[in-house]
């Protein structure tokens, strides 16, 4: 079975939107199996994508902070 070719998220934001709104439709129960495969495949990349921005950042942070993590504090 090919697999089925999406358009990748603009942001990071839209990506998590995407998702959020796909978990509700499969867990409304109302897909029909078709569309219920198809949407969690593009949950699968969505969560991809999202996971993959996030350790970006992270690899950004560490760059920042000379590899050392600090503890955040609420100020």
């Amino acid at each position: 079975m090919p697999k089925a070719a999406f358009k990748p998220p603009e942001t990071y934001e839209a990506a998590l939107e995407e998702l959020e709104q796909l978990v509700g439709l499969i867990e409304s129960g109302k897909l029909p199996l078709e569309q219920l495969l198809t949407g969690y495949q593009r949950g699968a990349e969505l969560l991809k994508f999202c996971r993959d921005k996030l350790e970006a950042v992270e690899t950004q942070i560490k760059v920042l902070d000379e590899g050392a993590l600090k503890p955040w504090t609420p100020e």
